[in-house]
C-alpha cells in the first residue's frame, strides 16, 4: 500500500456517550446518549500538540499515552502510515469513569479522524474495519457498536470479528441518568465478576435480554420486567453500594433502572418526559441527575464552524444501519476513561 496522503485542513468529530449491558445485555447491548465530546484533529509538520478542555483537563495526558492518540496512531498506521505532526483539540463533556463510554468515545474519536484526515480514507478503512478497530483497541464492542451507530445496538463477535446492528429505540423513551461524584474504574468492576454463573441464571438472563430488544424498540412497558439481570449487577454492587441502592429504590418504585455500564452511574429509562421530571426528583444527595436524549445519528463529522451542545440529538452526519457488513456510515468523538 502506498503511504497515504493527508488533508491540508482540520477535520472536526463528535461522539456520544454511551451506556451499555442495560441491565441484562452483559457485553452486547447499548444505548447512544446525548451527551457529546468533540476533538479537532490536523496534519502539522511536526512533533504533537494537544489540547484539553472539560473533563480530564486536569488529569489526562498530552503525549502519546492518551488514549485519543494511541487509538489516531493505530489507525494511521492501518491506513498506510504516519503524518509528520498533528494538532489535536479535544472539548470533553463526557463525564470519565462513571460507566458512560468515555473510554469508547476517545477510541471511536481517534480512529475517525484518523479516517476523516487521510485522503481517500474511507476506502481504506471502510465501517465495517472501523468499527472491528475500534473493537480490537477496546477489547469489547458493545460501547463502540453504539458511539459509531447511534441509537440501540446489539454487538457481537463473528469468528473473532466484531459486528453491530442498530435498532430505532421507541420515541417516547426518556434517558435519565444519575452521575455520582466519585468515578470507579472498570478493572475494579469487572474483577468482581465471578469466572462462572449458575445455568439458571444465564437462561434467566437470556430471556431478558431478548425481552428487552422488543421492549426498547416498540413496547416501553415491559421495560421494568425487561432490565432485570442476574449475570454483573449484584455482583458488582460491592464496589458501589450506594448505585445499587439507587437502582433498588427506583426499581421499587416502578422505575426500570440499572447500572450505566461498569458503573457507578445510575440510568433509569423513563417512559416519557412526564415520568422523566418524576424520576429525576428521586435521587437524593450524592447525584447529579440530568435527563438526556437519545443520540440516533452516532458518531459524526461536523463542519468545524457546528455549534457544540451537550444535550439533545445534534451529531450531524448520520451513521448508519449495521456495521459488520459494510453498510454503516460512522464517523467518530473523545473521553477518555472507563466504560
Amino acid at each position: 500500500m502506498a503511504g497515504p496522503a493527508f488533508r491540508a485542513a482540520a477535520v472536526r468529530v463528535r461522539v456520544p456517550a454511551t451506556s451499555a449491558n442495560l441491565g441484562p445485555g452483559f457485553d452486547a447491548l447499548g444505548l447512544a446518549l446525548g451527551i457529546y465530546d468533540d476533538v479537532v484533529v490536523r496534519v502539522a509538520d511536526s512533533g504533537l500538540h494537544i489540547d484539553i478542555a472539560g473533563e480530564g483537563a486536569e488529569t489526562l495526558p498530552r503525549d502519546e499515552n492518551h488514549l485519543l492518540i494511541r487509538s489516531l496512531r493505530t489507525a494511521f498506521e492501518l491506513l498506510g502510515g504516519q503524518p509528520r505532526g498533528l494538532e489535536v483539540v479535544c472539548a470533553n463533556r463526557i463525564p470519565h469513569g462513571r460507566g458512560l463510554g468515555s473510554s469508547s468515545a476517545a477510541i471511536c474519536a481517534g480512529v475517525m479522524a484518523a479516517r476523516a484526515v487521510t485522503t481517500g480514507g474511507e476506502a481504506r478503512l471502510d465501517d465495517t474495519a472501523l468499527l472491528e478497530l475500534a473493537t480490537e483497541i477496546e477489547g469489547h464492542p458493545d460501547n463502540v457498536a453504539a458511539c459509531l451507530l447511534g441509537g440501540f445496538t446489539l454487538a457481537w463477535t463473528d469468528g473473532g470479528a466484531a459486528r453491530a446492528l442498530r435498532m430505532e429505540p421507541a420515541a417516547s423513551l426518556v434517558p435519565v441518568v444519575f452521575v455520582p461524584a466519585k468515578p470507579l474504574l472498570t478493572q475494579t468492576a469487572r474483577g468482581l465478576l465471578p469466572r462462572s454463573v449458575p445455568h439458571v441464571d444465564a437462561a434467566f438472563n437470556a430471556g431478558r435480554a431478548a425481552l428487552l430488544v422488543e421492549a426498547l424498540t416498540r413496547r416501553p412497558e415491559l421495560l421494568l420486567a425487561a432490565t432485570e439481570d442476574r449475570l454483573h449487577q449484584e455482583y458488582r454492587a460491592p464496589a458501589m453500594t450506594e448505585s445499587a441502592e439507587l437502582v433498588g429504590g427506583l426499581r421499587a418504585e416502578g422505575v426500570p433502572a440499572v447500572i450505566s455500564g461498569a458503573g457507578p452511574t445510575v440510568l433509569a429509562l423513563a417512559a416519557d418526559d412526564g415520568e422523566a421530571d418524576k424520576v429525576s426528583r428521586l435521587a437524593g444527595d450524592g447525584w447529579t441527575a440530568n435527563r438526556l436524549a437519545l443520540d440516533l445519528a452516532g458518531a459524526s463529522v461536523l463542519p468545524l464552524s457546528a455549534t457544540a451542545r451537550t444535550g439533545g440529538n445534534d451529531a450531524g452526519n448520520g451513521a448508519g444501519q449495521e456495521a459488520g457488513n459494510g453498510t454503516g456510515n460512522a464517523p467518530g468523538g473523545t473521553g477518555s476513561g472507563p466504560r
